[in-house]
């Protein structure tokens, strides 16, 4: 009888997928078809035990991404659209809707300069690619809001942030509390307008 998988190798299997940017189950286990890997289960099985292990799969994640980022001196914010329908079939949508705190809700994506419903998906990762941590929230919350969180996870760095970051009494408070500088470029109407500095602006 062919021994199953360990945790520790589903989990181990899963990271490695990302790490390589594999995002399709089928396509991994296509590629892993070709391969000589005795235990390996069945897509289906690795499905459920994967979700099964996600909080382990985080600690995991989460550890080795302080390794990667221990001397990290930079990092960027944003975040980015979860549609899950068109606005059109906002009010006959059923799921998600029982708890108000979880629901999804209108929000205004102003990268595409359109209107979605959904939720919103916010990541602070280094400039190197490298997550630091990933958040979904209702799609009404404004992206200033997660700062908030951001202070409690780094600090003594550079955060760079497009404007939809732009508070100055978040900037203050993100340097006083977490000694974090918040570069975002400033509006051409803003007073003491300075272009942002190119590698930034590449960022």
């Amino acid at each position: 009888r062919k021994a199953k998988m360990t945790d520790i190798e589903v989990v181990a299997l899963s990271l490695t997928a990302e790490y390589m940017s594999i995002d399709s189950e089928n396509n991994l286990f296509k590629q892993l078809a070709n391969t000589s890997i005795p235990n390996l289960i069945e897509r289906s099985q690795y499905n459920k035990r994967r979700r099964k292990l996600f909080e382990f799969s985080e600690t995991v994640r989460t550890k080795l991404a302080s390794s990667f980022l221990e001397f990290e001196d930079y990092f960027i914010i944003d975040s980015m659209p979860l549609e899950i329908c068109k606005k059109s079939r906002e009010n006959r949508l059923k799921i998600c809707k029982k708890d108000f705190e979880t629901a999804p809700s209108k929000g205004f994506c102003a990268s595409q300069d359109t209107w979605f419903y959904g939720y919103k998906l916010h990541g602070v990762c280094s400039v190197s690619g490298v997550f630091q941590s990933i958040d979904i929230t209702k799609a009404n919350v404004h992206d200033v809001q997660i700062l908030n969180d951001v202070k409690d996870q780094i600090s003594d760095c550079v955060l760079l942030g497009d404007k939809g970051y732009l508070s100055s009494t978040q900037q203050i408070d993100l340097f006083q509390s977490a000694n974090i500088i918040l570069e975002t470029p400033m509006r051409m109407n803003q007073k003491g307008y300075v272009k942002q500095p190119y590698i930034f602006r590449k960022a």
